[in-house]
Formats: structure tokens, C-alpha cells, sequence
């Protein structure tokens, strides 16, 4: 059975992620996707991402990137349907070297934790979506870890909790054309990227919604997208289908789910 919604009305979703972007570049059509059905979102991203790289020609100084990309987290979360969006006092962790305490990384992870927890009990959500960390990003895998024990820790028993994800097989079509296109990238090996096609237990068609995910990523100018470059196919491979798994509660099998509710998905 599909846990109870809110009570106060329409069914909530919040969104944990690391860094502004990810709401868009990785669960941007899930956003919309809710939003088109009904639910109120929230975004929490846990930094400001002030360590990420500034896209060349953006006009970007350093100095001001943190407060560049959270502008453009809050308008491309606007594009997104996004009700409400709050941002941690964490430290973008950066790729690799010393993790500072402030940073993600670095934190006391129990603090990382009591602050998604805070968020989430005072929005109460029937569904919270964070980054499956397939990718390897230590931030990624420090907010997947904070966000799956701050929901343990809250009372909300029947809160449905989900991993956006890559499948691998689609990770393969990128290694593929990646190295057709570049010699520098022929070390990528094939199965080696994306979390295994089996492990996926929902996938949403977002065709529809796709020039709304455009749109809301042009908003992320200080950084390059991830997309860029890619043929047209395979740049809608990546953004016309969401792939989850469903960890909470745990998926039994059978056919894969379409939505992030079932009383949500059949409205849709």
C-alpha cells in the first residue's frame, strides 16, 4: 500500500542535494515532474558550491561564486516549480584534498545530519529524493549518507525515500561516444560508470517537461553542463527519463514504478 499523504493538503517532496546545480542538472525533471502533478517541493542543498570550476567567458569572479551560484540555484529552482528552497552553511568539500571542518566533508557528520533532519520535520515531505553518489563525488556520498540518516532519525515513518541515479547502460552510451569523439577518454571502461540497470526501481517519462529542464539549466551559467556536446539523442536519453531506487520503503519487485506516488502518478 502507498504510505498516507500530508495532512495539510497537497503531497510534499523535498530534495537533498551537495552543491547548487544538482537540483537541475541531476533532478531537475523530477521537480517538474512533481510539480506537474500536484506535489509541493523543497529543495535543501548543503553548499554553496563555492569550490566548483567557473565555466570560462561566465564573468565570474571567484570571490563571488558562492553567492553567484546560489542566485542561480533559487532561479532555476523557480523554472523547476520549486515551493521553497533552503541552502546549509556547508563548505563545498571541492573534489579531492584536505576537507576543512566546515566543509561537508569535514563536518561532524551527525551535525550534516540534525541539519536535513531539521528541514525535514518541519516540512513533514511523503517523498525525499538524494543523489545516489554513483558518480564518486565525496559530497554527493556525504549527503546521500546525511539525508538516509537524518530521515532514520525524524518521525517520519511514512515518508517514501528514493536515490536518484544513472543507469549504467545509459553510462555506457556516454563512454562510447566519449571516446569515438576524444582519445583522451579510450581508459573509460565500459560497466564501470552509473549504478547497475537492475538496481533501478522507478523510471519517469519527463519528454514532456524537457524544454522546462533546458531552460532551467541555462540558469546555471557559471558552470558547464554535463550535457554539453552530446548528440541530441543521447542528450534526451539523459534528460526524458528519470531513473530512482526506492529504498524506504524497501522495493519488493515486480513492475517498475512510474511515479513517486501512486495516488500522484495515477492524477498525472
Amino acid at each position: 500500500m502507498p504510505p498516507a499523504l500530508s495532512t495539510a493538503g497537497r503531497p510534499r517532496l523535498v530534495v537533498v542535494v551537495a552543491h547548487p546545480d544538482d537540483e537541475t542538472f541531476g533532478t531537475g525533471s523530477v521537480l517538474l515532474h512533481a510539480a506537474a502533478v500536484g506535489m509541493e517541493t523543497t529543495v535543501v542543498c548543503a553548499t554553496r558550491g563555492e569550490a566548483g570550476e567557473i565555466t570560462t567567458g561566465s564573468g565570474v569572479d571567484a570571490a563571488d561564486l558562492a553567492a553567484v551560484r546560489e542566485g542561480e540555484l533559487r532561479r532555476a529552482a523557480t523554472m523547476l516549480g520549486v515551493t521553497r528552497v533552503e541552502v546549509l552553511d556547508f563548505h563545498d568539500s571541492g573534489m579531492s584534498g584536505d576537507a576543512g571542518p566546515g566543509t561537508l566533508v569535514g563536518a561532524d557528520q551527525g551535525d550534516v545530519r540534525d541539519a536535513v533532519r531539521a528541514l525535514l520535520e518541519d516540512v513533514r515531505p511523503d517523498v525525499v529524493v538524494t543523489l545516489d553518489a554513483g558518480d564518486g563525488h565525496r559530497d554527493h556520498t556525504a549527503i546521500r549518507d546525511a539525508t538516509l540518516a537524518a530521515v532514520d532519525a525524524a518521525d517520519l515513518a511514512s515518508t517514501r525515500v528514493y536515490l536518484h541515479c544513472l543507469p549504467t547502460s545509459l553510462m555506457d552510451r556516454w563512454v562510447e561516444h566519449m571516446a569515438s569523439t576524444d582519445p583522451s577518454w579510450a581508459h573509460l571502461q565500459l560497466g564501470a560508470l552509473g549504478t547497475p540497470d537492475e538496481q533501478v526501481t522507478t523510471e519517469i517519462d519527463t519528454r514532456g517537461l524537457l524544454a522546462q529542464r533546458v531552460a532551467a539549466m541555462a540558469e546555471h551559467r557559471s558552470q558547464r553542463s554535463p550535457f554539453e556536446g552530446l548528440p541530441q539523442e543521447l542528450f534526451e536519453a539523459f534528460l526524458t527519463r528519470e531513473h530512482l531506487i526506492r529504498v524506504r520503503p524497501a522495493w519488493p519487485g515486480g513492475p517498475l514504478e512510474t511515479g513517486l506516488l501512486d495516488e500522484v502518478t495515477a492524477r498525472a
